[in-house]
């Protein structure tokens, strides 16, 4: 009969302990309620601004433990903890083969016997003919007066009814060394077309977001001295040839008196466009003591000391492209050999880049 009754006080104790865990579970459930299962605007909301709330202070917390553990290491004389790296698209992109190497004889014996090597080693000037597509915009002219302010020695040429072999032959005779074709659509341009002289290649970008200079705030206006260049990220045996075709536009002897830097920058495969001028200017910072007085002279007037702070201001215009194709040669649309070609399948993964 005690045995018995011991089992069933033991079960009871069991059943009591299994009921207080579902009851706690409930509670943790009912404070990690999420604001999407709420159907009330008000309450949703206010749930949704306490988390925030929380996670702001959860992450205050965690950088003033991190601190104070960096403080008393170095206290102690030890090692801090290493800074965590936040992960991020770009560094957590997928391996790609055809990455760029700095020790990769292959690719530098390439660059000697590219299209782009007679340019890039001085042997010819950049000459660039800017044209349009047949059908002209309102913002087109505009855009193309500023690529001129850009580029230097190009040449802009109306289109007319030519077709672009025409252009291409008449560009060769007169000793171009690139062609940039503008192309619109619905008063807007959408699209740049660069062509390599004499034997290609032909680069298509789509193009978006064009702030022209007029639009920018504060904006500089550019001088006539040749533009330093800036080339970002062109990491992959594609990103380095494209990089090379861009340089290409531009003379390879900046006049550092001019301050102009024009950069294209590679993120996620879109290449950002900037122009910039910088400016040198000078500052005047009271000197203080160790113990917070002015300095003074023996007049009894505060000593200033001048500082050269540098900074930047934008020229214009400002634009994105995208690579969408690159064919070997000149323009050709029927016979052309394509050596990259952007498709929708090809974007399976947002960690995967081509540039």
């Amino acid at each position: 009969m005690g045995g018995k009754r011991k089992t069933n006080e033991n079960e009871g104790m069991e059943g009591e302990e299994d009921s207080k865990h579902n009851i706690k579970k409930m509670k943790k459930e009912k404070s990690e309620i999420l604001p999407s299962s709420i159907k009330n605007k008000e309450k949703r909301s206010a749930v949704h601004a306490k988390l925030k709330h929380q996670k702001k202070l959860d992450k205050r917390k965690k950088l003033k433990a991190r601190d104070a553990a960096a403080k008393r290491a170095l206290e102690l004389g030890e090692e801090p903890p290493p800074k965590q790296i936040p992960r991020t698209i770009e560094n957590t992109r997928e391996a790609d083969e055809t990455v760029c190497m700095p020790d990769d004889e292959e690719l530098f014996a390439g660059n000697d016997a590219d299209e782009f090597s007679a340019v890039l080693k001085h042997d010819r000037t950049p000459k660039i003919l800017i044209t349009t597509c047949r059908f002209n915009s309102t913002r087109g002219p505009a855009f193309i007066t500023e690529l001129l302010s850009v580029i230097p020695n190009s040449h802009y040429y109306k289109r007319g009814t030519y077709d672009l072999k025409k252009i291409v032959e008449y560009a060769n005779n007169k000793e171009f060394t690139s062609i940039i074709v503008v192309h619109t659509n619905r008063r807007e341009p959408d699209a740049l077309l660069i062509i390599g002289l004499p034997d290609g290649p032909t680069a298509h970008f789509k193009l978006s977001s064009l702030v022209l200079r007029k639009d920018i705030k504060n904006h500089g206006n550019p001088t006539s001295h040749e533009p330093e260049l800036v080339l970002n990220n062109f990491t992959t045996r594609l990103g380095h040839r494209i990089g090379r075709l861009i340089q290409s536009l531009f003379p390879q002897s900046p006049n550092f008196r001019g301050r102009r830097v024009v950069t294209f920058h590679n993120q996620r495969d879109f290449i950002f466009f900037r122009h910039h001028r910088y400016i040198f200017e000078t500052k005047e910072i009271k000197q203080s003591e160790s113990k917070g007085k002015k300095a003074k002279d023996t007049k009894g007037e505060s000593i200033s000391k001048e500082k050269v702070i540098a900074r930047l201001q934008e020229c214009g215009p400002r634009f994105t492209l995208k690579l969408v194709s690159l064919q070997h040669g000149t323009f050709d649309t029927r016979g052309g050999e394509f050596e990259w070609v952007h498709k929708p399948e090809m974007d399976t993964s947002r960690r995967r880049f081509f540039l």
